[in-house]
């Protein structure tokens, strides 16, 4: 086995990914001793946002997910989830 090059320090993450981009990292990690990682509960990350509704709508969409027995957030996240793909076709 050859000897592994040592890994830089680095200033910033930009530095980190921009070193990672052009290196191999199998000449700095010795992947035989790699451990497999185990990362439960991973969500997209979420932004909060503010957006104003008529109440009748919003009254609306609320029956609509008590039907569906689900979150009325949830319910419009889906909606609109559903209306973005089909608007990429």
């Amino acid at each position: 086995m050859t000897k592994l090059k040592k890994i830089p320090d680095f200033k910033s993450e930009q530095d980190e990914r921009e070193f990672w981009e052009t290196h191999d990292s199998s000449e700095y990690l010795d992947l035989s001793k790699a451990k497999r990682a185990i990362l439960p509960n991973l969500k997209p990350s979420t932004k909060t946002i503010s957006l104003r509704l008529p109440e009748g709508l919003l009254d609306s969409i609320k029956v609509e997910a008590n039907k569906r027995d689900m979150p009325y957030q949830s319910l419009i996240k889906a909606w609109l989830a559903k209306e973005v793909q089909e608007n990429r076709r």
